[in-house]
């Protein structure tokens, strides 16, 4: 059957045409549908019912009346199977796709267009139904099969002959050792080398849902739509998808003269499992991800593609849209692994997968056993080879039956340790008569607080952290159209503090957004729309949407949900925590922010509240660590990386590698806060200083580069109280622009030449210096005098721009004013928000005061501070505490807590954290010890 031909309802969504709705207006189109609601919403445009039905009806007949209609036996044709097909063809990325009465019946029809002397490439590690065909044709029809490892698109290069490779069968990730082959490489090679070659994939490890290969240069893909197409395994299925109109209707004529086609009654159940596929599988996938970790911390050897060491996975991640839910282990002794599958109770004993319910096997003696066992050794399958095809059920259900099968079976066994904590470690096995010693993880379920496996050093550690803020210098506006702009650190920052608790739960306390209070049970978050990170893992580019529409609509009450601001730093929050949650570790602890930076001032108190964010939980998830400490020394160290901080006096001590993951995960916060951020608020954030930044586009390669050698500078920022609207701004420049382009043009080509003096002389101040003495007094020359003559100019042109702001230009004047006779400009979008002024070293103490109470009266929030200072901080932890303070965290606070004890009754910094005003923060902060910095 052929699909989706109407050009009025069709759109592009990453290499799918699907179906989408029409737009409301011109002006406000609809968003392309998801894929997961096109698999729940069946709709075949040419084949409307007549009753409006909103499940498709079961054409329950074998005839059809009357001439020459489009129906006229089921066999060849019926409605409910013409709606299951064009559905199968939408999200499979296909023209034509048909339904037949199971997977083998699918590829005995894709196999027939084979004629004897044919010759078929097909992979080393293929389920075993697959194989036995194979052999069939082999031994009677004539066909020459060559079993190729497919992992290594090299290893195909000798086989693929043309006139003779009619044939290339592929499966990936392959069953059952999961083994990733790389679709698109082989496509092409096969298409270069031997064109009239059909590519053939079986997709039914990841059904369309995960994997489309027709995408990758397939040309036929064929599914057992028994497994998660239907997905609970009460029907008998399979489906077969191409874009070649040759192909199909080969196809059409095979499954039409063998009458293999689907039954009515099958198809409206296959129709009703696949509008489910979405959820099943994002639960499923979740869920293996989390006994694959298990398992992978005893020490068992796991294939699985979300485990950062399998083979090929970065191949996987290109072509798949998750590492699926099907995994495989060894334990080493064949025996212990039959002990181990007849130990479990909740994992039922069988074949097949893609069930709701998880099913345990091991395929050499039940679902490969049609491969004889030289052959099996020679493709390298274990014997003892386990395969867990997971379900649906509650994840910690899943994960104790297995440990306690794990346990009776003798493959782990409980070890105290010196904290008196019971511990699963993996046992030794004996093997050809050696010992067979594996390095292990500790993994503690079962503990009293029910947090999973964690270091103890972890439980009763507080964190103390913060990071600045950040104001543009030069170039705002701009920069949206290809113009550096130069940033820089602020030293008013936003802290964080980590406060352990005991309870399984995880709270917060968002002091400067809505004074936000909440706890959450650690239990009930939407842990089965989770796929965890694991460590040395970057964050994957795009977020995960279906997480974070979980966290929105399970995790958050209507009263977070009602404040915008709070509602986006809970998710924040919340999705990250999760992300970085590996197996039951789930730490219990509280998290409370506070800021001495304005909120919505242009400022990046968000990106500061990110950074904090994502250092706190990359510490309490320990995948980050603080180093110790050199003594204080104004004395140059061998090792010393040799950068004072003019703003703190402490010297860096946290090292790039640390600063690039705390980058790289506050980042990921920034896209949740901003949708679509350029990275330049938490990098500085992240690394202080001042950076240069240029927006990829109209040429230029964009990116961001550290101004090294940028000191710390004196400015007052003023909030005006006025609050910006961004979007509108940015959009009147553009608007401007295309009005009146030799103007603009102008106004940019200027502000450039800013921006590079400013990078130069902010870089190697004496080469500014050396630009002005034929003009000025040497004696006077100073960086910030220079700096003020680009801040007036930079100003001008912005005002031209029309992006400043009546309380901006009060701002101005206040400043310019005698006898301060300061330079002022906007920062940020303008429009309000803030301004910054240069305060020159010889300003006196006395004009400062009396400016600082001016702006005030005028109802403004004037703050002195410093530019171009540290980034993160961290309280070191190896730091004792001084005389008579509050007690450092950490080292830990000593002794246990008793079962009626709370946290809050210890000697934590949780309340002098909370009773500091904001004016004294900043300096008890840095009372409690050495701190340290990027």
């Amino acid at each position: 059957m052929s699909a989706l031909k109407d050009p009025k309802i069709q759109t592009s969504i990453g290499g799918h045409d699907l179906p989408t709705p029409e737009p409301e207006s011109p002006f406000r189109p609809r968003q392309p549908y998801r894929f997961s609601t096109l698999c729940a919403t069946v709709e075949n445009p040419f084949q409307k019912d007549q009753y409006g039905s909103s499940s498709v009806p079961i054409y329950q007949t074998s005839t059809f009346k009357g001439v020459n209609g489009e129906y006229d036996y089921s066999r060849s044709g019926n409605p409910t199977r013409s709606h299951l097909e064009h559905h199968i063809a939408k999200i499979s990325s296909a023209e034509h796709a048909f339904a037949v009465s199971s997977g083998m019946a699918a590829l005995d029809t894709i196999l027939r267009v084979l004629k004897p002397g044919d010759e078929v490439i097909a992979g080393d590690d293929l389920y075993g139904g697959t194989n036995r065909l194979l052999t069939y044709l082999k031994t009677h029809g004539g066909v020459i099969v060559h079993h190729v490892d497919t992992t290594k698109a090299a290893n195909l290069l000798e086989y693929i002959k043309p006139g003779k490779t009619a044939m290339v069968l592929l499966e990936t990730p392959t069953n059952p050792l999961l083994k990733i082959v790389d679709i698109a490489t082989i496509a092409a090679n096969v298409k270069e080398r031997a064109p009239d070659a059909i590519v053939v994939v079986d997709n039914t490890m990841m059904s369309p849902y995960l994997q489309r290969p027709l995408e990758h240069g397939a040309d036929i893909v064929y599914d057992s739509a028994t497994k998660y197409l239907s997905g609970h395994h009460d029907l008998m299925a399979g489906v077969i998808a191409c874009n070649r109109e040759d192909i199909a209707k080969q196809l059409a004529f095979v499954i039409n003269s063998t009458g293999n086609a689907l039954t009515p009654f099958d198809c409206f159940l296959l129709l009703r499992g696949i509008k489910t596929i979405a959820i099943r599988m994002d639960r499923q996938q979740s869920t293996a991800m989390r006994v694959a970790t298990m398992l992978d911390h005893l020490g068992f050897k796991v294939n699985f593609p979300g485990l950062p060491s399998h083979p090929d996975r970065d191949v996987h991640e290109r072509i798949a849209d998750g590492p699926g839910a099907v995994l495989s282990f060894t334990t080493g002794d064949k025996a212990m692994s039959e002990r181990i599958v007849g130990a479990t109770r909740l994992w039922g004993i069988s074949v097949s997968f893609g069930c709701v319910n998880s099913l345990i096997s091991m395929p050499c003696v039940m679902s490969h056993a049609s491969i004889d066992a030289a052959t099996r050794a020679a493709r390298g399958l274990p014997e003892d080879l386990i395969r867990l095809c997971v379900g649906i059920e509650d994840p910690a259900d899943l994960l104790d039956d297995l440990e306690r099968a794990l346990l009776e079976a003798g493959a782990i066994t409980l070890s105290a340790g010196a904290d008196e904590h019971q511990h699963y470690v993996r046992s030794s096995i004996p093997r050809e008569g050696h010992v067979i010693s594996r390095a292990v993880e500790k993994l503690a379920f079962n503990d009293a607080a029910g947090l999973g496996y964690m270091s103890e050093r972890r439980k009763d550690r507080e964190w103390f952290v913060s990071a600045p803020g950040k104001v543009i210098l030069f170039g705002e506006h701009a920069v949206v159209h290809g113009v550096t702009a130069i940033a820089a650190s602020v030293d008013l920052r936003c802290y964080g503090l980590t406060t352990p608790r005991h309870d399984g739960k995880l709270s917060v306390h968002f002091v400067d957004i809505e004074d936000l209070k909440h706890e959450w049970i650690l239990d009930d978050l939407p842990w089965d729309a989770v796929i965890p990170i694991p460590v040395g893992n970057a964050p994957p580019e795009s977020l995960d949407n279906k997480l974070i529409d979980a966290i929105t609509t399970r995790a958050l009450p209507p009263l977070i949900s009602a404040h915008p601001k709070a509602k986006q730093a809970s998710v924040a929050f919340l999705y990250m925590y999760m992300i970085l949650a590996l197996g039951n570790a789930r730490p219990s602890f509280n998290f409370t922010t506070r800021s001495t930076l304005p909120i919505g001032a242009g400022l990046g108190s968000s990106a500061s509240f990110s950074v904090c964010v994502a250092t706190a939980l990359l510490l309490i998830h320990e995948r980050i660590a603080a180093p110790p400490q050199p003594a204080p020394t104004r004395e140059a160290q061998p090792d010393d990386p040799g950068h004072l901080h003019v703003s703190h006096q402490g010297r860096r001590a946290l090292s790039p590698q640390t600063a690039d993951e705390v980058n790289r995960w506050a980042f990921v916060s920034e896209k949740i806060l901003h949708g679509n951020p350029s990275g330049v608020d938490n990098a500085v954030s992240v690394f202080g200083g001042g950076l240069a930044y240029t927006k990829a586009g109209f040429g230029k390669k964009g990116g961001m580069e550290p101004i090294q050698g940028f000191k710390s500078l004196r400015f007052l920022l003023t909030n005006t109280r006025v609050p910006r609207d961004t979007k509108s701004l940015v959009a009147a420049v553009g608007v401007k622009k295309d009005q009146e382009p030799e103007v603009v043009d102008k106004i940019l080509t200027a502000i450039q030449s800013i921006s590079d003096e400013a990078r130069r002389a902010l870089a190697d101040p004496e080469l500014s210096r050396d630009a002005l003495l034929a003009a000025l007094s040497a004696s006077i020359i100073t960086l910030p005098l220079y700096i003020i003559a680009l801040i007036d100019e930079n100003h001008a042109h912005l005002v031209a721009l029309g992006v400043s702001h009546s309380s901006l230009e009060a701002i101005r004047s206040k400043t310019a004013s005698s006898p301060y006779e300061l330079s002022t400009k906007l920062t940020g979008a303008g429009g309000g928000g803030c301004a910054v002024t240069l305060v020159p070293d010889n300003l006196s103490d006395t004009n400062l005061r009396e400016l600082i109470a001016a702006l005030s009266a005028d109802s403004f929030d004037p703050y002195l501070t410093s530019v171009g200072g540290s980034g993160l901080g961290i309280l070191s932890p190896y730091n004792q505490p001084q005389a008579n303070a509050v007690p450092v965290t950490p080292p830990e606070t000593p002794g246990e807590l008793k079962a009626t004890e709370s946290v809050d009754e210890r000697e934590l910094l949780k309340g002098p954290f909370a009773a500091q005003s904001v004016s004294e923060l900043p300096t008890w902060a840095d009372s409690l010890g050495r701190w340290l910095y990027v």
